[in-house]
């Protein structure tokens, strides 16, 4: 006899099938049940309704992943200005490098916010994280140019431009199913290519 447990376990597993195969809008409640073994009253009796079961498979990592940046973020602005401007590069190395730690973790569950979930509270996952970015950004600007460094045009807009570029280009990794030692090598081409046009921009490169 089959526990709850069990049960929801199934429920899950063929849930993120189904949602990986044809997205959450084309996935049928009634498919995941077929293929889950049971009713589709049984889901509903674990799940209220097709996001909430969505919602299951992707949250925790998620969630996780946006606490882990925001700390990352948060830990970066107690230091001094002085201190900030020698610490940057490693601190970026070192939080794209934990991102890429939690989304090979939990694999399945990015593949399925990157790819599948338009029409979920999830679709605009990335864009959350890009406007963290620019928040902070905007906020380490603000300290170089009291600091006096002589920084080349740049507004908010642009500056949503280039953590778009970065962001988008991370979760890429995802979208072309690249394999995790190689997508590594992709992150340090990524963190160089950006090091040099950040050191650029705010004339940090002198």
């Amino acid at each position: 006899m089959q526990t709850e447990a069990h049960t929801r376990k199934r429920i899950l597993l063929s849930g993120k099938a189904e949602f990986l195969l044809r997205g959450f809008e084309g996935a049928s409640l009634r498919t995941i049940a077929g293929n889950a073994g049971v009713t589709t009253g049984a889901i509903y009796q674990y799940f209220p309704n097709k996001e909430a079961l969505f919602d299951a498979l992707v949250r925790e990592p998620a969630e996780n992943l946006i606490a882990s940046f925001s700390s990352t973020l948060n830990r970066f602005s107690d230091h001094q200005p002085e201190t900030q401007i020698e610490i940057m590069h490693n601190y970026s190395v070192n939080g794209l490098s934990e991102m890429l730690e939690c989304i090979f973790t939990h694999y399945d569950s990015f593949k399925l916010i990157v790819c599948s979930s338009t029409g979920t509270f999830w679709e605009n996952y990335i864009d959350r994280l890009i406007e963290m970015e620019v928040e902070a950004t905007e906020h380490f600007i603000t300290i170089i140019r009291d600091r006096g460094n002589k920084i080349m045009p740049i507004d908010r807009q642009l500056i949503h431009i280039l953590a778009s570029t970065l962001f988008y280009g991370l979760f890429e990794i995802i979208t072309q199913d690249t394999e995790k030692q190689k997508a590594l090598e992709y992150i340090d081409s990524l963190q160089e290519f950006y090091r040099t046009g950040w050191d650029r921009i705010l004339g940090l490169d002198i």
